[in-house]
């Protein structure tokens, strides 16, 4: 576990997260009859608030595909890199396949209402694309959102320190039109990754 969150091995966290089965091989670029998430109970209904200070629910965004990110501003490493290869493969995307890129939502949901104020959350996406949505809200709404996810997230104030960390699972879900979800994205890779994956499941 890092200092911001646990980066499992995707496999390991696939495993942990549905016990799916067989994992596809890396390199067949033919998209497989069913998405590796395919019939878990990953995601559902949250209603949170955007940078804008707008209350957003996981029904405005039927019909779109979306990514979906559990992080915090302060976050120390993990999550900007992730951050910024999600942010970056979608910028690889929209001059080759700008209609597949209009396509796709990008969510940063933040684990820390604390501090993560909706003009800190807009502040903090914005430096990873022009499209982002930032959302932030009550702890009771944010707990709502990550059991929704499984996500696991936990405060913790290291010996010494006068502020605290949250120690949290990162993952990437990419969602479909009707909220199902899809695969999880190699946001602890490259842009480049995060780009391709997005073409092989996107439609």
């Amino acid at each position: 576990m890092s200092g911001c969150a646990m980066n499992l091995p995707r496999i390991a966290l696939l495993s942990l997260l549905l016990s799916l089965g067989p994992v596809l091989a890396g390199c067949d670029k033919t998209p497989p009859a069913e998405p590796p998430l395919a019939g878990s109970s990953i995601g559902g209904p949250f209603t949170l608030i955007d940078q804008q200070g707008k209350t957003v629910r996981a029904s405005d965004f039927a019909g779109k595909y979306r990514i979906v990110y559990f992080g915090y501003t302060y976050c120390p490493d993990v999550c900007p890199v992730d951050m910024q290869n999600i942010g970056g493969g979608m910028a690889k995307l929209r001059p080759t396949d700008p209609d597949l890129a209009r396509k796709v939502a990008v969510i940063f949901i933040s684990l820390d209402p604390e501090r993560d104020t909706p003009d800190v959350v807009g502040k903090f996406v914005s430096a990873f694309g022009p499209d982002i949505i930032g959302l932030t809200g009550s702890a009771k709404a944010i707990d709502a959102a990550a059991k929704e996810y499984k996500v696991f997230y936990k405060k913790a104030q290291p010996e010494g320190a006068s502020g605290y960390l949250i120690n949290h699972s990162n993952a990437a879900y990419l969602m479909g039109p009707q909220g199902e979800p899809i695969a999880l994205l190699s946001a602890d890779e490259s842009p480049q990754a995060v780009a391709d994956e997005l073409r092989k499941w996107v439609q």
